[in-house]
Parts: structure tokens; sequence; C-alpha cells
């Protein structure tokens, strides 16, 4: 039943994680202006599947990050704190930023992207 109560809470941080990254490329990429019209149509559909596609890889680094740093690091020092979830919250948060700034870094800095 601990395993169980375990996977779950980690596939809720992995949501988490996946929301957080796609919801950083839609900063990035700016709301859907285009017509969903006649030829614009495609256009509007490139959006949506980029701002998925490349959400979710962004979301997949948040929640390797995390989980990692919660099974090696965090679990241990959090074990009977009351504020357990608030600081794992606050540290996913602080991760989405590292990430999105290594991204940034290497699309419009280092143009790697």
């Amino acid at each position: 039943m601990r395993f169980l109560k375990l996977i779950l809470t980690y596939f809720i941080w992995t949501i988490l994680s996946l929301l957080l990254g796609i919801g950083y490329m839609r900063l990035v990429l700016g709301p859907n202006d285009v017509s969903e019209e006649g030829m614009w149509y495609l256009l509007h559909l490139f959006y949506d599947m980029g701002l998925f596609h490349v959400g979710v890889w962004i979301g997949v680094a948040i929640a390797s990050c995390f989980i990692l740093l919660d099974v090696f690091f965090l679990r241990k020092k959090l074990k009977n704190n009351p504020k357990k979830t608030t600081i794992q919250l606050l540290t996913l948060l602080a991760i989405t930023v590292i990430v999105a700034s290594v991204h940034y870094i290497l699309e419009k800095v280092i143009d790697v992207i």
C-alpha cells in the first residue's frame, strides 16, 4: 500500500510538472492569434502541436529533476515536517524557473535550439 501511495504521489507531481511545462511554452509562444478559417487552419494547428510537444518535453525535464531531487534529498530531509507539500511545491517551481532559464539561454542566447 505504501508503494502504491508513493507511485500515485509521483504521478500527481509529474502531471503538475507537465502542466507547468505547457504553461511555460504558452508564455514563450504567446496567444494564438491565427484564424481557424481556411488556409490559416494549418498554421493554427501547428501552433497547438508545437505548444503541446515542446511543453511536454520541458515538463518531462522538470519532472525528472524534481523526482530525482525528491527521492535522493527531500524525502529524507522532510520526513516529519508539517510543511512538506509546500516545500515540495516551492522546489518544483524553482526547478521550473531553472529549466525555463536554461531553455531560454539555449534558444535565444546561444541559438542551439
